[in-house]
């Protein structure tokens, strides 16, 4: 399960912020909860995948303006056995541990802000490039996009993102959709303006328009 994959399973784009991660988990870990749905194998699998997904994200993007929050509870799993039905409180509650469980154990060990960054950075690159590969352009933009509102002020994710414009400007050309074609080769420009080799590969497709 890759990142993008994460935050679409959680139903966020990519970039949320903790909060929203933190908020969607909790509405759909109760939503799929196995105590909520004890004979619904599909719920059950939907839990396990949203809980991965929560862990991995949380790795990436932890609460870094705020502490850990610290559990001693048992932590019930979707895999233990059959237990009597729970209060819906009760059962609420437990899901809260559950999700306190994670956030402790993502942060006990929490790296600082550039060592997150870091990886935030390397990960999402190399998910850009099985999307430059795949020609999944749009998808590409949106993650170019993603990263370069998270880090700002990076050069390379923004020229990352140019030539995400850039090749989908190209292919929008083969497919006859010169309009479209001539405004994202021109957000090309706008966002790596310094960089003589891209500006001049796109000044050459600007002319096959022409």
């Amino acid at each position: 399960m890759d990142v993008v994959d994460c935050y679409r399973l959680l139903g966020l784009r990519t970039g949320a912020s903790f909060a929203d991660i933190k908020s969607s988990y909790r509405r759909l870990a109760h939503q799929y909860h196995p105590d909520i749905n004890p004979n619904d194998n599909r719920a059950k699998e939907k839990f396990i995948a949203l809980t991965e997904a929560y862990k991995l994200l949380l790795q990436i993007v932890p609460p870094l303006d705020s502490p850990p929050e610290q559990t001693s509870q048992y932590v019930s799993s979707p895999q233990t056995r059959a237990k009597p039905k729970a209060k819906p409180e009760a059962k609420t509650q437990r899901i809260r541990v559950e999700e306190q469980a994670i956030e402790s154990k993502s942060a006990s060990n929490p790296p600082n802000t550039l060592e997150v960054e870091e990886r935030l950075k390397w990960t999402t690159y190399e998910q850009l490039q099985d999307f430059l590969k795949k020609r999944r352009f749009p998808q590409a933009i949106a993650l170019a996009e993603a990263l370069a509102h998270r880090l700002p002020h990076d050069s390379e994710i923004r020229q990352w993102q140019a030539i995400s414009y850039q090749l989908w400007g190209r292919m929008l050309i083969k497919n006859k959709q010169f309009l479209k074609a001539r405004i994202y080769l021109k957000k090309a420009l706008k966002t790596d303006p310094n960089n003589k080799s891209l500006t001049n590969q796109v000044q050459q497709d600007l002319q096959r328009l022409q």
